[in-house]
């Protein structure tokens, strides 16, 4: 398949590239900024309709969540109009669309795993302009909803975890978030497959292993080899200063449909980042 990749240089991007480029069976078109400026309609349509993928996966989005509260239109810029001119140039060649969204669609109020059927309402513009960008998203085409992603590129939790257990004293995260750490490796399987296969629908695509920003900051000390007890738990009340965004306190999501499709389940999180920081301790 030839396939188009925007977002190319993020944390999933990357990941991407790299896993199809090692396809020799796969053609590979990485696109990003500055080069390509995908909130261009002009510029959007020409990459596409040049290039005739067969797939487009459309990672490259705005995930800065607090700048997004206070940069709104340039979030419905980037995660709305940007994708509405990805999916016209998708339907004037043929294209096979893969939407990378977000568990910031839902509120968090559920007190059980959100499912692909579940109900979306946002509650901060990121949220918001990640939903307005799935409803660009036409049904015979891939949503791939993920969270708390995190990997060897880019910045992420986990590098910020890991500089922090290099150092000494006392660390606070909160334990009234939880979700599903997910690594960018493995999501960019996951998303490949939905793409390769040309599944349709709304997917759940998320490492497994449920846990708080508390829980999850333990388990990342403990992997490299430091007292796990040096992280202590806060509300997300406690914050200070708080957080311009709201996040969900249940970010949870269960990966339903990839399982009713009979695809074998993703790995535990603990795995993967066992592998990460082993990678990143090299």
């Amino acid at each position: 398949m030839r396939i188009l990749v925007t977002g190319s240089a993020g944390q999933l991007g990357t990941e991407l590239v790299e896993l199809i480029s090692a396809q020799s069976h796969h053609e590979l078109i990485a696109v990003d900024l500055p080069e390509f400026d995908l909130t261009n309609r002009d510029v959007t349509l020409g990459v596409i309709t040049s290039n005739a993928p067969d797939l487009v996966i459309h990672g490259a989005a705005m995930t800065a969540v607090d700048l997004c509260e206070t940069e709104r239109e340039l979030a419905y810029k980037v995660n709305c109009a940007a994708t509405r001119f990805v999916a016209d140039g998708a339907r004037r060649v043929g294209a096979h669309v893969v939407y990378v969204s977000t568990d910031y669609v839902f509120d968090g109020t559920k007190d059980s795993p959100y499912i692909e059927w579940d109900t979306p309402n946002p509650q901060s513009v990121y949220g918001a302009s990640k939903r307005g960008g799935e409803l660009e998203i036409d049904p015979g085409w891939s949503i791939a909803r993920t969270s708390w992603v995190c990997g060897f590129h880019g910045n992420n939790m986990v590098k910020t975890l890991l500089r922090l257990a290099a150092g000494d004293g006392e660390v606070s995260f909160v334990d009234d978030q939880i979700g599903h750490p997910t690594f960018a490796a493995d999501l960019a399987a996951m998303v490949l497959k939905l793409g390769v296969e040309r599944v349709p629908g709304i997917h759940h695509t998320t490492n497994q292993g449920a846990v708080s920003w508390y829980e999850f900051a333990r388990a990342v000390f403990a992997e490299f080899g430091t007292d796990p007890d040096r992280v202590k738990p806060i509300s997300t009340a406690e914050l200070s200063p708080p957080r311009p965004a709201p996040r969900p306190a249940n970010s949870v999501l269960d990966n339903l449909a990839w399982r009713l499709n009979g695809f074998e389940p993703s790995r535990d999180f603990r795995e993967p980042l066992g592998e990460l920081v082993r990678r990143m301790k090299d």
